[in-house]
């Protein structure tokens, strides 16, 4: 098995654990949230560069062509993006109102603030 050779597989998984470390190493909001994005971006790009077909053209019927590409990854992931895009700008409006109640969006700080 060439292990270089799936260099796309290698930077995906890199991304995904950035994202995750990101996500559990960092206690302010905004970093969670860039963690998150960083981490849906490398599921997104690991399942298109599953979805590709060495050889393969685009599913249009024509003479000469025996292997086509199935256009079904690429369609569920403009979804992905567009149902990613909107939970990153209602995460965002929500920790905005985190920061107008609590004055910071500091994990701990906000935790320390509803103990008290």
């Amino acid at each position: 098995m060439d292990v270089l050779g799936h260099y796309n597989y290698w930077i995906s998984i890199v991304l995904m654990m950035a994202g995750f470390y990101m996500v559990i190493a960092r206690a302010n909001l905004i970093k969670q949230l860039v963690g998150l994005n960083v981490f849906q971006t490398a599921v997104f790009l690991l399942y298109i560069t599953m979805s590709k077909v060495e050889g393969g053209t685009a599913p249009i019927v024509a003479e000469g062509f025996t292997i086509y590409s199935n256009p079904l990854p690429s369609v569920l992931i403009l979804t992905a993006i567009v149902v990613a895009v909107s939970t990153t700008a209602v995460a965002l409006a929500i920790i905005v109102r985190i920061k107008e109640a609590y004055g910071t969006v500091e994990e701990d700080e906000i935790m320390r603030q509803n103990e008290e």
